[in-house]
């Protein structure tokens, strides 16, 4: 992954996208204007719902010329 860069909103308007080949859920959403998807076969397929409607912090960056979320975590503040 590269050019990563942190942003900091509110996750919104999750949608479903095709499972990868081993059958993990795949999603995107909007934060700080940005169209970002999770990783193929990735943990935050997983965990992404957690997170809807709620302040966070992420890093994103391209890989295979999609923006890709990084990491993510909860603002407790």
């Amino acid at each position: 992954m590269k050019n990563i860069t942190r942003h900091t909103g509110i996750v919104s308007d999750i949608e479903r996208l095709p499972s990868s080949d081993m059958g993990n859920p795949r999603y995107s959403f909007w934060i700080d204007g940005y169209r970002v998807i999770t990783g193929v076969d990735s943990t935050h397929g997983y965990e992404i719902g957690n997170y809807e409607n709620k302040r966070v912090t992420v890093t994103i960056g391209i890989h295979y010329n999609k923006l890709t979320l990084n990491t993510i975590d909860e603002d407790k503040a």
